[in-house]
């Protein structure tokens, strides 16, 4: 194995191009960018023997550890789906109580894509592909999440022209977006954007309290046939698809 990470050359003796440290974390279901650059900072991080600095680039030759374990290369990436239930918490914090890499128990490191706030329940995606992750959530790719939500009165169709036209939260207004009723006190919303706690805030906003909020949909991935508190791999057909959609190339 080479002796230092900070090689003269980007490509490793066996053609491979090298990556930044921080890249190898996400890229191997370890831990977002920022996470891996505070475990580098903190002296948890060594590659080959030696402790790690900020910068450092590595290759298929070179042996990462965090706190000692050794991360293998070549992960095999994985795509799940969850049906997450109320009181579950979106982070893979192991300390967190119920979090959500815990309920699920996956064998290999994974990590949500984007958020679903612990009150909420609903469709969520996760994976161990960490350059995936920014080509899903970016607003301007214009994926779609599709909710129902339930409020604490009636309502009536102003109060869904007002959401879909966009309100003001947090400093700025929202995109437009779609609705549609389906009873007094409820009715389906999609999203192009994924902002904290969106939906509740639009709907304080018009004067109007969030009681139930369920993710159907994320992009063309459903929640339908998903019990609450399960998860599965996603389909050939599913995976596939969000693959293309995100400009990858599927072999």
């Amino acid at each position: 194995m080479a002796d230092s990470p900070r090689h003269s050359s980007s490509v490793t003796r066996h053609g491979v191009p090298r990556i930044r440290i921080n890249k190898f974390f996400t890229q191997h279901g370890v831990c977002s960018r920022r996470e891996a650059d505070r475990l580098v900072e903190t002296g948890r991080v060594t590659i080959n023997g030696r402790v790690a600095r900020l910068g450092d680039q590595v290759g298929p030759d070179d042996a990462v550890a965090r706190d000692g374990q050794v991360i293998p290369w070549g992960a095999t990436p994985v795509y799940i789906k969850y049906h997450k239930p109320v009181g579950v918490t979106t982070t893979s914090e192991s300390h967190v109580y119920r979090n959500i890499i815990a309920e699920i128990g996956h064998e290999e490191r994974i990590f949500p894509i984007g958020r679903l706030d612990k009150d909420s329940s609903g469709l969520i995606l996760l994976t161990n592909d960490g350059d995936i992750v920014n080509d899903i959530l970016r607003t301007e790719f214009g994926h779609e999440r599709e909710y129902v939500v339930d409020v604490d009165r009636p309502f009536d169709d102003a109060f869904l022209d007002r959401l879909s036209q966009g309100v003001e939260i947090v400093g700025s207004r929202t995109k437009p977006c779609r609705t549609e009723r389906m009873g007094r006190q409820r009715f389906r919303i999609v999203l192009t954007e994924g902002r904290n706690r969106q939906i509740r805030r639009m709907c304080q906003a018009i004067g109007y309290r969030v009681t139930d909020l369920h993710r159907v949909r994320i992009m063309h991935i459903t929640i339908a046939g998903l019990s609450v508190g399960v998860w599965k791999d996603l389909t050939h057909e599913e995976r596939t698809t969000l693959l293309r959609a995100v400009g990858r190339k599927v072999i």
